[in-house]
């Protein structure tokens, strides 16, 4: 384990990295893809949060926060292992006697394994902003005819270790998560491919909506992937921030169909199954977009894109 960042110049992810340490933005913790922020990083994605906000406000969603944990068994009912094992962060503690205990100690001391000594608890960690909605929104029984829309706001853990900025092991994600009939469904991801667009538009920086597919696991994950792309279920936009080849995802626009409705016995009016879509925003990844793109000083920022930040509140 190191603190340092190891920059090749033929590496511009890790040389961006080093950029955002060296103006103290990120604050390096040991651990590829684990920071702390400074608060100037805080303020530039408190202000996007902000802006987000009023670009949804009119549609009155439900707010609703969570902390970055969900109920194991709610996990476990999601089918997140079924297609994203590699990704997946579970929450482990001591549950063993005084002896267990002794035992712990004199691993650690000696520079041993002592996690073989930790338990999985009832917490794992969420994996996406939106997956405590659906078990809540199934507790209130059948949807009303409006159908559901919530706004929801979280850290997230997926275990992808990167010296890459853009990709960090715990980071937050905004989302707005429609839950109802296919046609109340597909309206509001329609509807959010051209605003989620211009809202980025606004903040000045290069950009395209392209299909895309999320990282299913093993062979079967590569049929799923497929499958997804060929149904148009996923789209991103994508920003250049290491990589003009491989510009990175900011935000996601992602149609389930009825899979989470089917899962958790979600029903419309009709006693159909419910349909879910959600619009997700990366926070930091916008923040680190904003900052490569106009620089590391925000007070230089060009004028609409201050005036869209700091301009109103």
């Amino acid at each position: 384990m190191t603190t340092e960042v190891q920059v090749s110049a033929a590496d511009p992810q890790a040389a961006y990295l080093e950029e955002l340490v060296r103006h103290g933005l990120l604050i390096p913790m040991g651990v590829p893809g684990l920071y702390g922020r400074s608060g100037l990083f805080e303020e530039v994605v408190e202000r996007f949060d902000a802006a987000i906000s009023r670009h949804g406000r009119e549609d009155g969603a439900e707010v609703m926060r969570f902390p970055p944990a969900v109920n194991r068994r709610d996990f476990e009912t999601s089918e997140y292992l079924k297609s994203f094992p590699h990704l997946a962060g579970t929450v482990h503690s001591f549950d063993g006697s005084e002896r267990d205990h002794h035992t712990l100690l004199r691993r650690l001391e000696e520079g041993e394994d002592w996690t073989a000594m930790q338990k999985a608890t009832d917490v794992v960690m969420t994996p996406a902003a939106c997956y405590p909605i659906y078990p809540t929104i199934a507790k209130r029984g059948t949807l009303p005819a409006e159908g559901a829309l919530v706004d929801v706001f979280s850290y997230c853990f997926r275990h992808e270790p990167s010296l890459d900025p853009a990709r960090m092991q715990l980071f937050r994600m905004r989302e707005y998560v429609r839950v109802g009939t296919p046609e109340q469904v597909m309206s509001f991801r329609e509807s959010w491919l051209q605003r989620g667009r211009a809202l980025m538009e606004s903040l000045g920086v290069p950009l395209e909506i392209d299909l895309a597919n999320d990282p299913f696991f093993g062979r079967a994950g590569k049929m799923l992937s497929a499958n997804q792309r060929d149904q148009g279920l996923k789209f991103e936009l994508l920003i250049p921030i290491t990589s003009t080849e491989k510009p990175t995802a900011c935000l996601s626009f992602n149609y389930h169909q009825e899979h989470f409705g089917h899962l958790w016995d979600i029903r419309t009016p009709d006693g159909e199954l419910a349909h879910t879509a959600c619009v997700g925003f990366g926070m930091e990844r916008v923040a680190l977009a904003l900052f490569k793109h106009h620089g590391f000083d925000p007070r230089e920022w060009p004028a609409p894109v201050r005036a869209l930040l700091w301009g109103r509140d």
